[in-house]
């Protein structure tokens, strides 16, 4: 009898299965639940996950403190002559352009908010309806978006995607190799159940994003030591084995 044919259910309940088995070793290997990294309220965490883009942690840390040391409020960011916001952002990456882009996204909000610039209500919106929007904000997209309700303390269930999640989930076949990693946040959060809280979601990607720091690197990943070794198309590959043990 010949092999039946993949059809799209059957790939996404295989890429469904893969992802819940990544989410079980992953977050069993690398400790968790993990903790809350932020306390911000949103609208802090808006402007610091608009810095922290293709900027490493420590350097996008330091240009929000240094952003709010010279700043009292966001309606002084929004008013101060640019070129004062770039130099206090100077530590991240492309300050000239992410000054400007603050400052748009601050007099958009202005105006859709009547000068009241706080973003709590987004805490009483369905996450769909709260990232669409966010992300009709200028120069916000779905991982600035997620971070924004994830990560703050609204504590909702939206799942970023960083460089390193990516990369680990385009390795194992969550996503196909040509799905960059904006198209890759609906595809990879509807791998997730629905029911998951905050907490779960975080763990996700923390874990996802924890193993390809640690161990799937962009260059020579650890295929050695890795967890999902049986379970990854591309580290069977790398290993120069064509055999693939099923999925328990």
């Amino acid at each position: 009898m010949s092999a039946a044919i993949p059809t799209p259910d059957t790939d996404f309940a295989h890429r469904q299965a893969l992802a819940l088995l990544a989410h079980e070793r992953l977050c069993q290997l690398y400790g968790a639940p993990f903790r809350f990294f932020s306390v911000k309220d949103p609208m802090s965490e808006l402007i610091s996950a608009v810095l922290s883009h293709r900027t490493r942690n420590q350097d996008s840390h330091r240009a929000y403190q240094q952003l709010r040391a010279r700043f009292t409020t966001w309606a002084e960011v929004r008013d101060a002559p640019t070129a004062e916001v770039e130099e206090a952002i100077s530590p991240c990456t492309w300050p000239e352009q992410k000054a400007p882009r603050i400052q748009a996204i601050l007099r958009e909000l202005t105006e859709r908010l009547q000068g009241h610039l706080a973003l709590e209500f987004l805490g009483e919106l369905p996450v769909p309806e709260a990232r669409e929007w966010l992300e009709t904000l200028p120069g916000v997209g779905p991982k600035t978006s997620a971070a924004t309700l994830l990560f703050s303390t609204l504590r909702r269930p939206a799942m970023p995607v960083d460089s390193h999640h990516h990369r680990v989930a385009q390795r194992l076949g969550l996503i196909g190799p040509k799905v960059g990693t904006e198209a890759s946040h609906a595809l990879l959060e509807a791998l997730l159940p629905p029911d998951w809280d905050a907490q779960l979601v975080y763990d996700h990607h923390e874990a996802l994003m924890f193993h390809g720091q640690k161990c799937c690197y962009y260059r020579s990943p650890a295929c050695g030591r890795c967890v999902l070794l049986d379970v990854c198309p591309t580290g069977q590959q790398l290993r120069g084995s064509t055999s693939m043990a099923p999925a328990a």
